[in-house]
């Protein structure tokens, strides 16, 4: 029951849910969701251990960043979610892809150095066609 109760909470926040859009295609760290949100990291890594509560996310440590990327059983799922509630035309989320195609093209000139495992795995068969 309480898994339930964790799935629900997680998806229970626009910020939560803008997370989870972000990280179905792209394995990010706190700070780039931060610069891409317009958030203070601080919220953002409070809004990323209700996510990781739920279990919906992978992680992987490179140095001393955390980078999250959506739980690959879970991608269909919540894209059937976000298509049932009208959610993926949103004019927000559509901003926030634009910044992270921006965020992503400064990666290498950051601090951050980009995650190993997860940077190839887009829908866990390695293809990125298929998590939209």
């Amino acid at each position: 029951m309480n898994e339930l109760v964790d799935f629900g909470q997680a998806l229970a926040d626009e910020t939560r849910v803008r997370i989870l859009h972000l990280v179905k295609g792209e394995a990010l760290c706190v700070c780039e969701l931060a610069d891409i949100l317009r958030m203070p990291q601080s919220s953002v890594s409070s809004h990323i251990q209700v996510i990781k509560r739920a279990g919906l996310l992978a992680s992987e440590r490179c140095e001393k960043w955390i980078y999250y990327r959506l739980e690959t059983r879970y991608v269909r799922l919540l894209v059937a979610l976000g298509e049932f509630f009208n959610v993926a035309k949103g004019a927000v989320l559509a901003g926030d892809s634009r910044r992270a195609v921006i965020r992503l093209a400064e990666r290498a000139e950051s601090c951050c150095p980009g995650p190993k495992r997860l940077a190839g795995r887009r829908n866990g068969r390695g293809d990125e066609k298929a998590v939209r």
